[in-house]
């Protein structure tokens, strides 16, 4: 059982005692002992086996007892047990956005409702709008999130994917009848949601790769098992397929399955100009075409293109957005990689709502090889987060500047709220004090788009804000992006010097890759940040990367590749621009 495994079923455990009407501190004992396993820094395997689990911080004796189980086991009778209590199907009941523990316990209470087709059927009803704290609102905002909820059926978020899809790839290339192997689709596009996972491998014997991909332990169902063609569904719900072919085959294979599809019809197309026809399996004479070259050989993936005329495309640039005429024009940007990064700056601690503390945030970075972390924590208008107040500011950064040394150079820095008329949660002598400043809405969401969009250019206006914070609100799967005008707020930022940032964490992914192609034209930087939590967060920087790449960015067009002493002047470089 994975890490990820068992902290799912800690997070149901806490949310089965809430329900049960529990002990706060039990519940709390549970969804601290998930987070704690969220940021561990060693394999818990190896704790578990060296009896060293209850030395973690947020793990207790009770809880470091039934982690072990799970680690050893694989199952946990308590938890079969607690479940037993509740029909199978009422923990989907948390997926619906706005429905926590306290709502679910009063719909099971008063109306036994544990499933989303009879809350559906509640809201509708009038049933669930007489509740006691729920009213006509609610019943609607209720089947509104339903709505929503049916909509993205069947989709993962990238970040909620990779552990086990890399998993599966490592134990596939390990095998002794295995090649190579590849997961393709909008996987290896890195596409910010996932509908299934197609694995692509080579090999001479057939049958038995396909035998060790519908038995392996991920597997939770298998669809259809044919020797070159395998479908299975993961416990974690997602469909998997695996093809595999020869090693000649291998190529055009993960070629076609890579997609997209857009980009797969303007490459055949381009192949059948010059007499050929192009599938997942090979280049052959089109039929009813005249043959104006030779078949190429093809040994590799970007001999497809080369044979084509064109410069290999990237994976993730594979989606018709003119990549095809870069490619044939010699034009495609040098991407930008993960080793590209020097440091970030959104970043939290214990001091609004992170996990870690600013020791604990700074030797996580040391450990990544960064030269530089900011840290910016949320201000006091976002008091839901804990948010910091001047005093409690003023303090902070003088902590900051007496940790930072050598090895690691820390930035102070603040996430600062930006009003709903536009106004800053700080007042301009405050945040002059500050290294630099992260600007970003956490409030008033339903605003008309152009009031948004005056709010947000007002904010970035100000010439002590630095970059503008996860610029449409974004969460990937649960809430859908405020309305707003981002190419008019793209322009004010190049107007004003602000900078834009790619929040890496794989539930927003914001500002979408989709827009960063305009922002490049128009000048305005990137910086990638994990809007890291925990320390385990400062790692979503590599989803960052693999939205920038999507973004045609390259390391110049990013902020936080530029060394220590050219990101100090990058960071001051609005301030003192003439007014």
């Amino acid at each position: 059982m994975s890490k990820d495994d068992i902290i799912s079923i800690l997070e149901n455990i806490a949310r089965l005692l809430e329900l049960k009407d529990e002990n706060p501190f039990k519940v709390r004992a549970y969804t601290h002992a998930a987070r704690a396993l969220e940021t561990l820094s060693e394999p818990l395997e190896k704790l578990v086996e060296e009896d060293r689990l209850k030395s973690v911080d947020g793990i207790g004796k009770a809880t470091s007892e039934k982690i072990s189980a799970l680690v050893r086991d694989g199952k946990l009778e308590y938890y079969d047990h607690l479940s037993d209590e509740f029909p199978p199907d009422i923990l989907s009941l948390f997926e619906i956005q706005g429905l926590g523990a306290k709502k679910i316990k009063i719909l099971w209470d008063s109306l036994r409702i544990h499933s989303i087709t009879k809350l559906e059927r509640a809201c509708q009803s009038g049933k669930v709008a007489a509740l006691p704290g729920f009213g006509e609102k609610t019943a609607t905002n209720i089947l509104q999130a339903i709505e929503h909820h049916r909509k993205h059926v069947g989709e993962f978020r990238i970040g909620d994917i990779t552990s086990l899809a890399e998993s599966l790839l490592e134990g596939l290339r390990s095998h002794p009848r295995v090649t190579l192997a590849q997961i393709a689709g909008s996987y290896r596009r890195r596409k910010e949601i996932v509908r299934d996972l197609d694995f692509i491998v080579s090999s001479k014997h057939p049958d038995e790769v396909s035998e060790y991909f519908t038995t392996h332990p991920l597997v939770e169902s298998v669809l259809a098992k044919g020797a070159t063609k395998s479908s299975v569904i993961l416990k974690s719900g997602i469909q998997c397929d695996l093809r595999v072919v020869t090693s000649r085959e291998y190529p055009f294979a993960l070629a076609y399955f890579t997609g997209s599809k857009e980009h797969n019809v303007r490459v055949r197309s381009r192949a059948l100009t010059r007499g050929w026809s192009l599938n997942e399996y090979r280049f052959s004479e089109a039929e009813g075409r005249e043959l104006k070259e030779p078949l190429p050989e093809v040994m590799e993936e970007n001999d497809i293109y080369r044979s084509l005329g064109l410069d290999p495309v990237v994976p993730e640039l594979r989606e018709d957005r003119g990549e095809i005429e870069a490619a044939e024009a010699n034009a495609l940007p040098d991407l930008i990689e993960w080793q590209n990064l020097r440091g970030t700056f959104h970043n939290h601690t214990t001091e609004s709502d992170g996990r870690a503390s600013l020791n604990e945030m700074a030797s996580a970075a040391r450990e990544l090889g960064l030269e530089y972390l900011g840290i910016a924590d949320h201000s006091k208008a976002s008091f839901q987060a804990h948010g910091l107040d001047e005093k409690r500011l003023a303090a902070q950064v003088a902590r900051i500047h007496e940790l930072s040394d050598d090895s690691l150079r820390l930035f102070a820095g603040t996430e600062c709220d930006i009003l709903k008329d536009g106004t800053l949660d700080f007042p301009d002598d405050v945040l002059a004090s500050l290294d630099y400043v992260v600007v970003s809405v956490h409030s008033s969401f339903t605003l008309p788009e152009a009031e948004m969009t005056k709010r947000i250019i007002r904010a970035i206006s100000n010439p002590h804000v630095t970059m503008l914070g996860h610029l449409t609100g974004r969460l990937l799967l649960t809430r859908e992006p405020y309305r707003v005008d981002v190419p008019a707020v793209i322009e004010a930022a190049a107007e004003t010097g602000t900078i834009i940032e790619l929040n890496a964490n794989p539930r927003r992914l914001d500002m979408d890759w989709r827009w960063w192609p305009l922002a490049k034209e128009k000048g305005v930087k990137c910086s990638i940040n994990p809007d890291a939590h925990t320390t385990a967060g400062l790692q979503d920087l590599i989803f960052g990367v693999g939205a920038a790449r999507k973004g045609w960015l390259t390391k110049n067009d990013v902020i936080n590749t530029l060394p220590l002493d050219k990101i100090i002047p990058v960071l001051a470089a609005k301030r003192d621009r003439p007014r």
